[in-house]
Formats: C-alpha cells, structure tokens, sequence
C-alpha cells in the first residue's frame, strides 16, 4: 500500500481571531484572498505571508465565500447585508482594490457559495431563497428558483459537463443547474447527511463533504453517488479542494486537521498545530499549495513534501 504523504504547514496571521477568516481563494494577481467574515474586509495574502486588507461597504455585511470571476476580478458574497460583490485588485486611486457591490433583487437571500460560471458570469447560491443567482460582470442578476422549499442551497462549483453543481445542505442533495436555468436535484443515501463543500475532481466527478455525517461524497454527472465514511465521524468536514497531487483535500472544522482522501477512497489526516483551530476553507493556491483559512485568525499553507502515492490513487 503506497505509504502516507508527507506535508509541511506554514501559518501566517492574517487579523485577530475576532475577524474570522472563512473562505479563500487564489486571485488573478498571484496572491491568495480571504474573507473576514467578522469584520466586513477582504485580505490579500502573498504566498509569501505579506497581508493587505481592504473594507467592503460595510463592516457587518457577512463577507463569506469568494471566488475569482472570468472578468479578472474577485467576487464574495456577503451573507448578513444580502449582496454580491467585485473586487479589482490595482484599481483604487492609492493603487488597492476597487470594491462595487450589488444588492440582490430577492430580500434576505443570504447569498453563500459562490463560482465562476462557464458562461462568463458569476453564479452564487441564495441559501434563504431557495434560488441560485447569476450576475453578470455590469451587475445584471439573474435568479433562478429551486424545485424544493428549504433547500439551504450553499456550496457552488462548475462541473466538467458544462453545468453548475451546489450542494443543499437543508434537502440533503446535490443539485445541478445548466446556464438555461434547468434544476434537477440528487438525493443522498445518508439520510441527514449535511452537505456543505463541494468542488470538481480531477476524475470528471464532483467531490464534496458531509458535515453532520462525516463523510466524503463523490457524485459523477449522471447522479451516481458514492460517500466514504471518515475515521472521525465526528470532525465536521465543512471545505474540499482539489490538490496538486491528483487527491480531495478538505477542512476538518471540529478536529483542527486537514483531510486528504484519493479517488479510490484512502484516507489521511494532518493536525494543525492548534486543534481548536476551527479550519474552514480550503483552496489551491499559485503556488502548488494548498491553503487553509483558520477561524482563529490565520491561514495556513499546506505543501506535499513527500510524494507517498501515485496521483489519485
């Protein structure tokens, strides 16, 4: 059996555990950024460590997940104060980053997860409204209705068959949305299961975790779902990005470690040093790292120092 990868963690302070770094992604300006969930900023993080942050429009408007658009600018989603919003890295008259935000059309949707589409636009999921949205780099939004009442539509990601694939946290499925606007919902087996994280494999499957099962889910374009149980059941797996290494990683929010698991289903775990941590995003970074956004004020880099398995096996 191929031995266990080794990795080396490097943390770098990113604001006080009061600003809650929670989601992070690699820009179009070779750096990584991060939302501060609890203060209302975005922070610029270079690969190596040096931090900037920028205030949105408000200090309590919930800035949440963020993704990098096809427009080279960054896009989050601010939960609490129900918009979308584009950042430009450069573009500010002192040279940081110009900040438009735009409110939603549909009140309270606490806007969540949100992607880069393959249609040129933005899509985002509206987990209060049951609607995935699509905005459009002028701000046009588009939203569309699910088929079911109390969804929690969370998580959002472009899948390899040209569609967008989310997770619903609250009807325990997985739903896939073509650019048309056609919805078809996947129930999972494990009743309760608690999906939150999901990203594309490099299986030309969809990855995502099981929060409240602790457990790995695999979902191909068909609707064929496969789930891997955890040896903690109890580590809340809550983020899930694809490596460098041809493997899932993901956050292990209730454990403090990071998870990494194959495409045939082997298993590893990795302690962060501090284990009440509470790690959630996870992403793939310029540099060929994974990085990490920790809730108590830091993100960390995860680097493979030691290859122990063939890629994705």
């Amino acid at each position: 059996m191929p031995s266990r990868p080794e990795v080396t963690l490097q943390e770098y302070v990113v604001a006080g555990p009061e600003a809650g770094p929670y989601a992070l992604t690699a820009g179009p300006d070779g750096a990584l950024w991060c939302t501060l969930v609890h203060q209302g900023r975005v922070a610029r993080v270079t690969t190596a460590g040096d931090v900037t942050t920028y205030p949105l429009r408000t200090a309590t408007g919930g800035p949440t997940m963020i993704a990098t658009g096809t427009d080279g600018a960054l896009w989050c989603t601010e939960f609490k104060e129900h918009r979308v919003t584009r950042l430009v890295p450069g573009r500010a008259a002192d040279g940081g980053a110009q900040v438009e935000s735009f409110t939603l059309p549909t009140a309270d949707a606490a806007p969540l997860g949100i992607a880069a589409g393959p249609d040129g636009a933005v899509w985002f999921t509206e987990s209060a409204a049951d609607r995935i949205g699509r905005i459009t780099p002028d701000g046009t939004v588009t939203e569309y209705p699910l088929p079911v009442r109390g969804a929690f539509a969370s998580v959002i990601a472009t899948g390899p068959d040209g569609a967008l694939w989310f997770t619903a946290n609250q009807a325990n499925a997985i739903g896939r949305i073509t650019p048309d606007g056609d919805t078809v919902l996947h129930d999972l087996p494990t009743p309760g299961a608690g999906p939150v994280g999901l990203t594309a494999g490099p299986d030309g499957a969809l990855w995502f975790v099981e929060i409240a099962a602790g457990q790995i889910g695999r979902i191909t374009t068909d609707g064929t779902v496969e789930e891997f149980p955890l040896p903690d059941p109890a580590c809340r797996p809550h983020a899930i990005a694809a490596g460098p290494d041809g493997a899932l990683w993901f956050t292990e929010w209730g454990a403090g470690r990071i998870g990494r698991i194959t495409t045939s289903g082997r298993v590893d775990g990795y302690d962060l040093p501090d284990p009440a941590s509470e790690p959630h995003g996870i992403a793939l970074g310029p540099d060929g790292a994974l990085w990490a956004a920790l809730e108590t004020g830091s993100v960390v880099r995860i680097a493979v120092t030691a290859e122990g398995a063939q890629p994705g096996r």
